[in-house]
């Protein structure tokens, strides 16, 4: 395994288009990122192949896309207004701010050794105001988390769609959390995406369902490209245990910091619809036609970061190795990840004709999956390029191609390169996407 560390994975974000810091013409904005031509692919394929397998490939999911803002009575009924807080600390000397919880010493500065303030309680929702009146009538909240759309609209789905228990809702969205210490990339940020699942189960098969998910969802990134030997499993201790949650298992993976965590899959009890029922006076238990009786359903949670998936992604698939005395740099990311699909490239930019039949090809492609053309260096610049952000498959179009109508195809991972036919290329890629999946 290629060890590598966040300042190189950060270097190539940047200079290949995957990942700039927000805002950066005018000194950026703290641990706020923005995702480039290329980040955005990769980003939206994570997302992709996370949809596919939750929704698509199960007859047991529905889909959904809340709102961030919602009724702030949501908030206090989930408990986010009187529990969602980070103990605070500041250096009353240097006035840098600490969560008082990741530090081994709660009197001393970690960072110039100055006396360290009694901690506070610091709330981690951002408050804004809806109308043009600030009062506190207009208060709103920018969700902390995506899982409170699901619950409010769970008698929604369950009517609308027909469904029995068990059964789940997924969804993917931006979430907002005024963190005190951010950091580490895009691994924590105070706008970030998530990838949420509230499974809805019968009480007494909740233990069941738990083991199913944690498994299903370990394996998940293990089959879209992650080594098992930098995945493992932790479950929660009793003392760190959210207040809705009877077990909680997270998915870890080892990150350059260290191991930390990707995912998380919560037993939430009846907790949140109960919470739901209290305060807003709506029956969301369910009836029980064989045994003539209701009850309120318990949820399991998957819980997953897309920022912190990308970043694992990215960091498992790096690799550098040398070739006939040159560097390698290669993003090993798997096929149905990769940002771009294909690439198109002309042996002799020089030479009209076969610059003409290149991009034809290419455009070809593109109506199909994502294909770029690149005709800005020779050829072994160009491989390295394309190696160094995770192209697959690369398309080489050459003199013997004007006379044979065929086209070189190199494998990104292993160099292999085999000859083809014009028009079986799109098949042949095709093909080799759909055996990835």
């Amino acid at each position: 395994m290629t060890e590598v560390s966040m300042d190189t994975i950060v270097s190539l974000c940047k200079r290949r288009g995957l990942i700039f810091q927000s805002s950066e013409i005018y000194g950026g904005l703290g641990s706020t990122w923005d995702y480039g031509p290329l980040g955005v692919e990769l980003k939206n394929n994570v997302k992709l192949m996370w949809w596919r397998t939750v929704v698509y490939e199960r007859d047991d999911m529905e889909g959904l896309d809340a709102a961030i803002l919602m009724h702030p009575r949501t908030w206090e009924a989930s408990g986010h207004i009187e529990s969602f807080t980070d103990p605070l600390v500041d250096c009353k000397s240097c006035k840098k701010r600490y969560k008082a919880d990741d530090l081994s010493d709660n009197t001393t500065c970690p960072d110039c050794g100055g006396e360290l303030t009694s901690p506070r309680q610091f709330n981690l929702m951002f408050k804004t105001h809806v109308g043009p009146v600030e009062d506190s009538a207009s208060v709103v909240y920018l969700r902390p988390e995506t899982a409170q759309g699901i619950f409010v609209n769970f008698d929604n789905v369950l009517t609308a769609m027909r469904r029995k228990l068990p059964f789940g809702i997924a969804q993917i969205g931006k979430s907002f959390r005024n963190e005190i210490t951010p950091g580490n990339f895009i691994f924590r940020t105070r706008e970030f995406e998530q990838m949420e699942i509230e499974y809805f189960v019968k009480p007494g098969t909740d233990k069941e369902w738990f083991d199913f998910w944690v498994k299903e969802r370990f394996n998940w990134y293990a089959k879209f490209g992650i080594r098992k030997d930098n995945l493992r499993l932790r479950p929660h201790e009793g003392n760190e245990l959210a207040h809705y949650a009877i077990s909680c298992v997270d998915v870890e993976y080892r990150f350059p910091m260290g191991w930390s965590e990707l995912e998380g899959i919560a037993n939430r009890t009846d907790y949140d619809l109960k919470q739901h029922i209290k305060f807003s006076g709506k029956d969301l238990s369910v009836f029980d036609e064989k045994e003539q009786t209701r009850y309120v359903p318990y949820v399991i949670e998957p819980s997953a970061g897309v920022d912190r998936s990308a970043l694992a992604f990215l960091v498992d698939s790096y690799r550098q190795e040398t070739v006939r005395g040159q560097k390698r740099v290669i993003l090993a990311l798997h096929p149905l990840l990769a940002p771009i699909k294909a690439a198109v490239l002309p042996l002799l930019r020089n030479r009209p004709e076969i610059v003409a039949m290149a991009k034809q090809l290419a455009a070809e492609l593109r109506t199909h999956f994502y294909t770029t053309y690149d005709e800005t260096a020779g050829i072994g610049r160009l491989y390295r390029r394309q190696d160094e952000i995770g192209t697959p498959f690369c398309i080489t179009v050459d003199v013997q191609s004007l006379d044979d109508h065929q086209v070189t195809i190199r494998e990104r991972d292993s160099m292999e390169q085999i000859r083809l036919p014009i028009e079986k290329v799109r098949t042949h890629i095709e093909e080799q996407l759909k055996q990835a999946g």
